[in-house]
């Protein structure tokens, strides 16, 4: 018995190990599994890219700045042409589109989706600019629910319209509109509670716990918001208005400090948000992300500091904010893997670059990549880095060992 015993728990460990481990080679939503734009991948090569991008695919998605979400053999994504939005699944292996859910959606200012789908299982759910939510089955692209936020819950459009991808945790789906979120059911969209009118901002919601409590960070049109999950009740807000109101980048929350930034020469600050106020720990200039989310890696930050036309990716002391290094890359977006960062820059060039604070230490790089402009963040996943820009041209570059 005592062997069968052994047997038994031995195969149970192997069959959890396994599916930790299937779950964690999953992309399944904007800024990845933990959703703080670090991936725990460890088989791939940053130096891959010195003999030139081995590239295994291309496909064109539509106009937008939705990037991928990936699950099993499945890459999501969202675009639009001729004025009609798409939520599309893609074949990882070779580009080839499974199946494509449309709509009417006018492709507005900066054309196209900006919000990245998230899947929750066997479901995906996808946000328009112009406040669509749906829920599609992941294999076959059917709706189960759809709801339009604006028309039915009452919140205001933002200025650059609604951005900020849908987050799940536990029953809710929630998102950055009204003035500090909405939350919604999300197996019936039915909605759990609303924050008013708002407009909010840009940037996706960001759950973290204070004490026993689960809690939201909403980063708003002119300030940041504590929300208590559960309920919606705001807990906290702490000013922070910029130009245009654009509050676009998502917080970062680790041990019990907050920090927010933006563009427009706005700058950066960390809060402490283990009470019922917040209190400021350091405020700078020094980085100012216009929209591209920093990423926090073993104490420190590496972010883009300055507005699309212009930038330099920078090294900060996450404690204290003091500035560690900064170089040129112009304006980019970036995701995390291990010690390393994964880089594209607007115009379209991929550099794999070591997360330290010593200096910028670059381990390859390829330029030309795309054609501008390159706003999206690239994403690693399974020794695969993909690409996008804004036509919807997106590329998968194979850095496996």
């Amino acid at each position: 018995m005592g062997y069968i015993y052994r047997l038994i728990y031995g195969l149970t460990a192997m069959l959890f190990v396994s599916a930790a481990a299937a779950q964690e080679e999953d992309w399944p939503q904007f800024r990845g599994p933990d959703r703080n734009g670090i991936s725990k991948e460890t088989k791939w090569n940053p130096k891959a890219l010195s003999a030139g991008a081995k590239i295994i695919w291309k496909a064109n998605v539509g106009l937008g700045w939705s990037t991928v979400s990936i699950s099993g053999d499945k890459l999501l994504t969202m675009g639009n042409e001729n004025n009609q939005d798409s939520v599309i699944a893609l074949n990882v292996k070779d580009g080839k589109q499974v199946w494509k859910h449309s709509y009417d959606c006018k492709a507005g200012d900066y054309p196209g989706p900006r919000a990245t789908p998230t899947i929750d299982g066997q479901q995906v759910y996808a946000l328009s600019q112009d406040g669509r939510l749906l829920s599609l089955d992941l294999k076959t692209g059917k709706v189960k629910w759809e709801k339009n936020v604006i028309a039915e819950f009452g919140v205001k459009n933002a200025k650059w319209n609604l951005s900020g991808s849908p987050v799940v945790q536990g029953e809710l789906l929630v998102i950055n509109a009204g003035e500090h979120g909405l939350a919604l059911n999300k197996q019936t969209g039915a909605k759990v509670w609303t924050s008013g009118e708002g407009p909010g901002g840009y940037a996706c919601p960001v759950v973290y716990n204070n004490g026993n409590v689960e809690c939201l960070a909403v980063f708003g049109r002119d300030a940041v918001f504590g929300v208590e999950l559960k309920s919606g009740r705001k807990l906290w807000s702490s000013p922070w208005e910029t130009e245009y109101d654009v509050n676009a980048a998502d917080p970062i929350v680790e041990g019990g400090k907050l920090f927010i930034s933006s563009g427009y020469k706005k700058g950066c600050t960390l809060l402490d948000v283990t009470g019922e106020a917040p209190k400021t720990l350091w405020v700078n200039k020094i980085m100012r992300n216009h929209f591209s989310s920093s990423v926090l890696v073993n104490g420190h930050l590496f972010g883009a500091d300055g507005n699309t036309g212009s930038g330099s990716l920078k090294c900060l002391d996450f404690a204290t904010g003091s500035e560690k290094w900064s170089h040129e890359l112009g304006f980019s977006s970036m995701m995390a893997a291990g010690d390393y960062l994964v880089v594209l820059n607007e115009k379209g060039d991929l550099f794999i670059v070591k997360a330290s604070p010593a200096g910028y230490e670059e381990m390859s790089s390829a330029k030309d990549l795309l054609a501008k402009r390159c706003w999206t963040s690239p994403v690693l996943c399974r020794g695969i880095i993909y690409c996008r820009n804004d036509k919807g041209n997106i590329v998968a570059v194979d850095v496996r060992q």
